[in-house]
């Protein structure tokens, strides 16, 4: 979807120029959720990404999710990055940053979580790679298709931007059945 559409498209669900209260924000972001970020799963590169992780995460232990995910935040800081630059170097986080760039800043961010709450793609970023222990994970996949999770507003130190985070259930386009899940970070200064 073309930018100025998907913005227009947001001032249309705002309505107003004055800020929002909560109520009416989680409303608006779970309608955009809804209406136009549940279309970024039509991708097929994407479904096959996550399908080809769920396949390859399926034996992984406790132990070597917790192993994984020391694994990314020590390479944070380092100048080696196998796991980081595999997951950034995916075509489906290409295709996330490239949705990504359509919305002229609406959306901060976006990452692709597989069945074990393991990042599989991303726009940006994240400073972990394990999601699972987080209600953007818990919230989303653990309680099955069609669940949203919207976070509080929060200052993102990473993209310099209040945002809220809204999370939601990826299925299986032929069974429905949960697949993962998906979360973008939504500049909430587009909501005023």
């Amino acid at each position: 979807m073309k930018k100025s559409l998907l913005f227009a498209m947001l001032l249309a669900f705002t309505g107003a120029t004055a800020p929002v209260n909560a109520a009416e924000m989680n409303a608006q972001l779970a309608e955009l959720a809804e209406q136009q970020f549940a279309d970024w799963l039509d991708d097929p590169g994407l479904m096959a990404a996550l399908a080809t992780q769920n396949a390859a995460h399926s034996g992984l232990s406790q132990t070597d999710i917790d192993t994984l995910d020391r694994t990314w935040r020590a390479e944070i800081s380092s100048a080696d990055t196998p796991l980081i630059d595999d997951v950034l170097g995916r075509a489906a986080s290409d295709y996330l940053r490239d949705r990504k760039d359509e919305t002229d800043g609406l959306i901060t961010e976006v990452f692709l979580m597989d069945n074990r709450g393991l990042n599989v793609a991303q726009s940006d970023l994240t400073s972990d790679y394990w999601q699972g222990d987080e209600a953007k994970f818990q919230e989303t996949y653990g309680k099955g298709a069609g669940s949203i999770h919207i976070s509080e507003v929060e200052l993102d130190e990473s993209t310099g931007t209040y945002q809220s985070q809204v999370s939601m259930v990826v299925t299986d386009p032929a069974s429905g059945a949960p697949m993962g899940a998906i979360t973008f970070g939504v500049n909430v200064d587009y909501l005023n």
